[in-house]
């Protein structure tokens, strides 16, 4: 057993293994025990020489989690307990698998990662390096270092929200690639929301659950795009719960994009969207003209083209949408300039955007436009939509304007109030929430939302 004295040992082995057990005995009730059995259980106390006490962690990742959180504490009780001053020094050493008792799982998740567990390769263009930094998305960046930097040290939860196509799926590659460079031994998994929910469907109907949840859980860094698609899904939803907080309780870094802010997320899982808004939560806006610039210019340099200043200017003021679609402008730009033996210059640039993208700059659709295509749809007056009336079709018609004009402007909740005669920013939200309630129950109503959205912002 792993507690016997053994005739081997030496008198300051002895003395060594027996402060070890009463410094664990102290800090037992001072930390989760999810953390005393993954972390400091598995410590082995090894030799006590010239004032040194050696103690061995089984792998890189419990190396460094210990000596960033416990080394001083288990530093000092040890000398507490032995009576003299000793330095601890901790070592690590591999394990063998094959020499693992088959019981212990927490050993287990130390040992070497399967090839399964490591066949997430980062998109090699989705680097920081290649991330235009702007004042639209500093925040998210920062974080995103951060947590690379030192997994579960600070950040944890790191959530990045924004409109598609802004780069949140580039920060979580980056996070991957700089974690897998700065802490080669760490097991990393990245999935979208979509694909843990089809992949836990999936597991349910062949009777693998548990293999899916230890592969799951054996995550030291949990990357998850797109998460507002589980709303609506209540198992899927258990799942990632339980999911979260094995992890979060271990430590591990967790990472978690949507489109929008836990707060926003009414068809999630209260205690869900309360866990995300634990740690760090970032947004990334809509670049300004500067960024959208330095994006092109970026773009540019990747392909091999010469881009004019003048060209980039006109193209990031002009292009409506995305950064995505930006740089498709771009491209089109480029592929336009060739087919027709033209230069890329000033009058390709505006005859392409004329004939692809109108000409004109992205505009956010009015409130009359909203009022009046909801007021089509449903048949009913703009004035009683504008109004007080509280009768359930006009309700219905009115939480649905708000619905719309908060995912199509971004207007915070106290505009939106001033504009259905000064109602209070509760009413907005309780608004909001209905309707993307009933929308992730009701797929026909969504559908016809999507499409009045489409009807008053076509970039949508």
């Amino acid at each position: 057993m792993k507690d016997q004295f053994t005739l081997g040992e030496t008198d300051d082995q002895i003395r060594l293994r027996s402060a070890w057990e009463q410094a664990m005995r102290r800090l037992g009730p001072e930390v989760p025990p999810a953390w005393f059995e993954r972390f400091l259980h598995v410590l082995q106390p090894l030799s006590l020489e010239n004032g040194q006490a050696k103690v061995a962690a089984p792998g890189k990742f419990v190396f460094e989690w210990v000596q960033k959180r416990f080394a001083d504490t288990l530093e000092q009780y040890l000398c507490d307990e032995l009576g003299q001053k000793v330095s601890l020094v901790l070592i690590c050493e591999a394990r063998d698998r094959a020499s693992t008792p088959e019981g212990d799982t927490s050993v287990r998740l130390d040992a070497k990662i399967s090839e399964d567990e490591q066949g997430f390769t980062p998109n090699p263009k989705f680097t920081f390096d290649s991330f235009v930094v702007g004042q639209s998305n500093r925040l998210a960046v920062a974080g995103a270092k951060a947590v690379s930097q030192e997994p579960g040290a600070k950040y944890n939860p790191l959530f990045i929200y924004g409109s598609s196509g802004l780069g949140k799926t580039h920060l979580l590659h980056a996070i991957a690639r700089a974690t897998q460079q700065n802490h080669p031994g760490l097991s990393l998994r990245y999935m979208s929301a979509q694909q843990f929910a089809e992949m836990f469907v999936a597991a349910l109907q062949s009777n693998r659950v548990e293999l899916f949840r230890r592969k799951q859980r054996s995550a030291q860094v949990w990357l998850i795009d797109d998460i507002q698609l589980v709303m609506g899904r209540e198992k899927t939803q258990e799942e990632i719960f339980h999911t979260y907080n094995y992890l979060h309780g271990l430590g591990m870094q967790i990472v978690l994009c949507a489109d929008r802010p836990p707060r926003d997320l009414y068809g999630m899982d209260e205690r869900l969207r309360s866990r995300f808004e634990a740690g760090l939560v970032a947004d990334i806006q809509l670049p300004d003209t500067e960024t959208r610039c330095a994006i092109l210019a970026r773009k540019a340099v990747e392909e091999g083209v010469e881009l004019p200043g003048l060209v980039a200017d006109y193209l990031a003021e002009t292009v409506p949408g995305n950064i995505r679609t930006l740089e498709g402008a771009l491209t089109r730009l480029v592929a336009y300039t060739s087919v027709e033996g033209l230069p890329l210059d000033m009058g390709s640039a505006q005859s392409m955007v004329e004939r692809f993208y109108h000409g004109g700059i992205l505009q956010k659709p009015s409130f009359d436009q909203v009022v009046s295509a909801v007021g089509r749809h449903f048949r009913i007056p703009t004035d009683e939509i504008k109004g007080t009336s509280r009768k359930a079709p006009i309700t219905e018609a009115r939480h649905t304007a708000v619905y719309i004009l908060r995912e199509t402007t971004k207007d915070s909740w106290k505009h939106l109030g001033s504009l259905f005669g000064n109602r209070d920013h509760t009413s907005m939200m309780h608004a909001y929430q209905r309707i993307s309630e009933r929308m992730a129950d009701d797929q026909d109503f969504c559908t016809a939302v999507r499409s009045l959205i489409r009807d008053v912002y076509p970039n949508a």
